[in-house]
């Protein structure tokens, strides 16, 4: 079984960060949105509708991509403490696992 964790930043593009899930072949990902300064989950100005709609693309991308299931959605690494992956990523290419 293989976990991975995918870093959705405004820097990288959905397209890349799925291409580099597919090519780590995991089981099971999480994805960790991070950069955002705002509580987006709640957000219904433009700004908040826009990334839920990229968020639930992306999800349903990388699991129609992939063949991985997607088990979770944070909003921050604090909601991560304790957690451990396989592999984390984002879409430049495989991160540190820490």
């Amino acid at each position: 079984m293989s976990d991975l964790l995918a870093i959705v930043d405004k820097t990288n593009t959905d397209e890349d960060l799925v291409d580099e899930i597919a090519r780590r072949h995991p089981d099971r990902v999480t994805v960790l949105v991070e950069n955002e300064q705002f509580d987006w989950g709640s957000d219904d100005s433009p700004r908040g509708l826009a990334l839920r709609d990229r968020i639930a693309h992306l999800l349903a991308a990388i699991e129609s991509q992939t063949g991985a299931a997607v088990v979770g959605l944070a909003g921050s690494r604090e909601q991560l403490r304790g957690w451990r992956f396989d592999r984390i990523v984002d879409g430049h290419g495989p991160v540190a696992v820490s």
